[in-house]
């Protein structure tokens, strides 16, 4: 009997997984998976439940490796919620629950269809399916812990597919071959506080910050690449807490939020924001600090045999060849392609992180669907 994904997808969006809570989901898959011929192992580090699962021989000729996570996001306001949550309910062609868009529809179609695969054309390799419970989270011990787990015991996978949500609004129309880099900057400017009637007593952090502020956001970064947009700089905030009005304050703090693509790497922009941040210190005679912290670089599948196998998978499933994009945030594709080359499709991802989160039933069939000519053409 075939694995039902719609099934799979809403036995996982009622297990309560808000990050960094397993909430039985790996457990559901683990009882899945072994029934069905996997061997699994529990990949546990730092608080983070992870599942790795294989079926085939360990070092085959072959590997094709899936990557996905089933810890959610909180709720935000569980009274603006119209379905229950982690209820999984379906209603007008939709499955509601939190996670049910991202990610558990994913990892819940492509569990069913290597399931399904092994047991009716069991193939020339191995399948694997590493999934953690901590890419919502700081990603600290989730996907990182699977990849360093699988290092330490010779355990590969030769190409592997992240099952995020890739489409903005139609099936089919988008996948992932990179992203860009992402990282923040935390400045803090001193001066000396004073009265501002006496300026000259005081040194006003104020002034330096905004000029900080101002060189660093309005350098363009790059113009974008073959396959990346421009790169952007954001700030964040700027905060002094000052309510005073006639005291200059000691202190202002500020955030940026830099999103690169391949012309760039972290170390580059830290040093130039440092460069920059040390000018204004000097011209205006304060003290600042930065603070960096990095959640991932850029990278990039170049276009190739990977990218043409799941892109012919989806033609051949929707009737829509898709867009090979890098565009959105982070996804755990940024620890995966130090270890094998790494491509992303999943459904459309309109409602994930929202009240309501909600997949289209039909949506989860296909994707299976689309997993499963994947599987058969890779091992073909």
């Amino acid at each position: 009997m075939p694995v039902d994904p719609v099934a799979l997808t809403a036995d996982l969006v009622r297990c309560p997984s808000v990050t960094p809570e397993e909430g039985g989901a790996l457990v559901l898959l683990e009882k899945v998976l072994t029934k069905g011929g996997f061997t699994c192992t529990r990949v546990d580090r730092g608080g983070v439940c992870n599942l790795y699962a294989r079926w085939g021989r360990q070092g085959a000729n072959r590997t094709f490796g899936f990557n996905g996570h089933t810890d959610v996001v909180p709720l935000g306001d569980e009274a603006a919620w119209t379905m229950p949550p982690f209820g999984a309910e379906i209603k007008d062609g939709f499955l509601y629950g939190r996670g049910a868009t991202d990610m558990k529809s994913g990892v819940a179609a492509f569990a069913a269809a290597a399931l399904d695969f092994v047991a009716d054309t069991p193939p020339d390799g191995a399948i694997v399916l590493a999934i953690t419970g901590d890419e919502e989270g700081d990603a600290l011990d989730g996907t990182t812990a699977l990849l360093d787990w699988m290092a330490a015991n010779n355990e590969t996978m030769s190409v592997c597919l992240v099952g995020e949500p890739t489409c903005p609004d139609v099936m089919g129309e988008a996948m992932k071959i990179g992203r860009r880099g992402s990282m923040a900057a935390f400045f803090t400017v001193t001066g000396v506080q004073g009265h501002a009637a006496y300026p000259h007593r005081a040194k006003n952090p104020m002034p330096a910050m905004a000029r900080l502020m101002d060189v660093l956001s309005s350098r363009v970064l790059d113009e974008g690449t073959a396959h990346f947009d421009p790169s952007s700089l954001q700030v964040l905030t700027i905060d002094t807490g000052n309510p005073a009005t006639n005291v200059i304050p000691a202190q202002s703090k500020a955030t940026v939020n830099i999103r690169f693509n391949d012309t760039h790497t972290s170390a580059a922009l830290t040093a130039w924001m440092q460069e920059e941040a040390d000018q204004v210190a000097a011209e205006f005679g304060v003290k600042i600090a930065m603070r960096v912290k990095v959640s991932g670089e850029s990278f990039l599948t170049p276009p190739g045999e990977l990218s043409d196998l799941i892109a012919g998978a989806v033609e051949a499933e929707t009737g829509r060849k898709p867009e090979l994009s890098t565009s959105g945030g982070t996804s755990d594709a940024r620890f995966v392609k130090d270890h094998c080359p790494v491509v992303e499709f999943g459904l459309v991802g309109k409602t994930m992180h929202q009240v309501d989160e909600r997949v289209e039933v039909a949506q989860i069939s296909q994707l299976k669907a689309i997993y499963t000519r994947i599987l058969n053409d890779y091992f073909a």
